[in-house]
């Protein structure tokens, strides 16, 4: 009885191998060059197009992009109407999931 229960659980133990592996290295694909080249591909576009509104202070923004599209702004904005122009280019960004602002408001002196 006790060597059934013992080849049930090996048995059953080997099927989850996979699945605890997997599961366990959940942003794998994040080293994956495709999608390494996807982030980058939605940073270029953001900064590019944040580029082309010839605002100064856009250029101060940064632009992260994680795996999934999600996208986090960050930097300085002379204004909050500037902030929000990066927000919505960020978000009218093929390939964009979320947006969150970090932007921060700082006058030139």
């Amino acid at each position: 009885m006790k060597l059934q229960l013992t080849a049930i659980c090996l048995a059953i133990g080997t099927l989850l191998v996979p699945l605890a592996a997997r599961a366990a290295d959940a942003d794998a694909d994040r080293a994956h060059p495709s999608t390494y080249v996807k982030d980058s591909v939605i940073t270029t576009k953001i900064k590019a197009r944040l580029a082309d509104e010839k605002l100064s202070s856009l250029a101060h923004i940064r632009v992260d992009t994680d795996s999934k599209g999600a996208v986090v702004l960050s930097g300085t904005a002379r204004t909050k109407e500037e902030a929000r122009k990066a927000v919505s280019i960020a978000h009218k960004t093929e390939g964009v999931t979320s947006v969150k602002s970090h932007i921060q408001i700082k006058k030139d002196d």
